[in-house]
């Protein structure tokens, strides 16, 4: 370049020298702007690896959730993550539910979920957290019944699962635990607010979960979202709410064994009822949370109980014993029960004492206490239910 300049530069020009002087302020505003692109693009790519939320809003709402069989747990340590419908150019589309594996030890998932607001359906991405934050209210099953999770619970760094919940299948896990969970949910709402939307609030315990630290879905979570969008049988508009993958096994794993089809699409219940929102859930005294109580926080484990009472055959003084009617209160003794239940002694005879009438009266009334005792001695052998 600088050869030809020399020899091919016409009369009257300016030296090279001169040339390149005057062109170095601009070369340095070009590198001055390239570095602050770069910077820029650094930037961007860093918000995105941390999980920078990102506001998607549509003006239409999500399909109701597909009713769906939840696959078999694939190992321990693995959680699990139910499906949602997500957006795209195309309209919504389904994200299948299925198992990963946390980002850390005692982390647990809180589901993202769909809010109205000024008009607008508003997504509210999900993330991990020490304790379940609010999910609005939406009963995406599987532990997930609008408040709280119900799957399980962190103790010394390993997952117990609850087995009346999680399909914990022919998989070797022995820290397994069984809390049957009512669940009371008669739709299939998948948006919080609005016209026909569940009408639930944060507590004050998912209210103080959502300020713990969070941590943003797994790369895994990330891939599996992404490959969900390029399917396009999963798309709302194609399945018509009834996605032929309705859950996986493992996350991004769309075909072969263990591919779950949804039974039958959701279904909306009318206005008045789905804001009611579900109530939240009751279990059976094994630790799961009843009404009116916070939900099952980091390590929490159920409390202990005595296990429930054997059903076994009885024996034959047991069924020669009277049937249960007959011993509705066998704790009272003859002596404790109403004196309007007895008689009046009759009137002595001439010749006959009164005591000598009225004691084998009494002793005829003992009769049946002394049956009773045998049944209260069975039992407390018991633990009560």
């Amino acid at each position: 370049m600088s050869a030809y300049l020399h020899t091919r530069l016409p009369p009257g020009a300016r030296p090279p020298g001169h040339t390149r002087a005057c062109s170095a302020p601009a070369a340095r505003r070009l590198v001055t702007l390239t570095i602050a692109l770069l910077a820029a693009a650094l930037l961007l790519l860093s918000q995105q690896a941390m999980g920078a939320v990102v506001v998607l809003s549509v003006n239409t709402a999500p399909p109701p959730l597909p009713v769906y069989e939840q696959p078999p747990l694939p190992a321990p340590g693995y959680m699990w993550i139910p499906g949602y419908w997500s957006y795209g150019p195309e309209g919504y589309y389904w994200v299948p539910g299925t198992w990963v594996l946390p980002p850390d030890p005692d982390l647990l998932w809180t589901p993202g979920y769909w809010g109205f607001s000024d008009g607008q359906y508003v997504w509210n991405p999900g993330y991990w957290a020490p304790a379940v934050g609010f999910y609005g209210g939406i009963n995406y099953g599987y532990g997930y019944f609008g408040h709280g999770y119900q799957g399980g619970y962190w103790r010394d760094q390993k997952f117990y699962y609850n087995r009346a919940v999680d399909n914990v299948g022919n998989t070797n896990v022995t820290n397994v635990y069984n809390t049957r969970v009512t669940n009371n949910a008669t739709n299939n709402v998948s948006y919080n607010g609005g016209p026909g939307g569940v009408d639930a609030r944060p507590s004050s315990e998912e209210q103080a979960a959502a300020h713990q630290p969070r941590h943003a879905p797994s790369s895994e979570q990330n891939a599996h979202a992404a490959g969900a969008r390029g399917q396009h049988d999963l798309l709302a508009s194609v399945n018509q709410g009834r996605p032929a993958i309705a859950a996986t096994p493992k996350p991004n794993a769309f075909s072969g064994p263990g591919i779950v089809a949804a039974r039958a699409a959701g279904h909306a219940a009318s206005p008045s009822a789905a804001r009611q929102g579900p109530p939240a859930p009751q279990a059976s005294a094994n630790g799961a949370p009843r009404p009116g109580e916070p939900p099952m926080r980091l390590a929490q484990a159920p409390p202990q109980t005595a296990p429930p009472p054997t059903h076994e055959r009885p024996g034959p003084a047991e069924r020669a014993t009277p049937p249960p009617e007959s011993r509705a209160s066998p704790e009272l003794s003859p002596d404790a029960r109403p004196q309007a239940e007895r008689p009046p002694p009759p009137a002595a005879r001439p010749g006959e004492s009164g005591p000598s009438r009225a004691q084998p009266e009494h002793q005829q009334r003992q009769e049946p206490a002394r049956q009773d005792q045998p049944h209260a001695q069975r039992s407390d052998d018991h633990p009560p239910q």
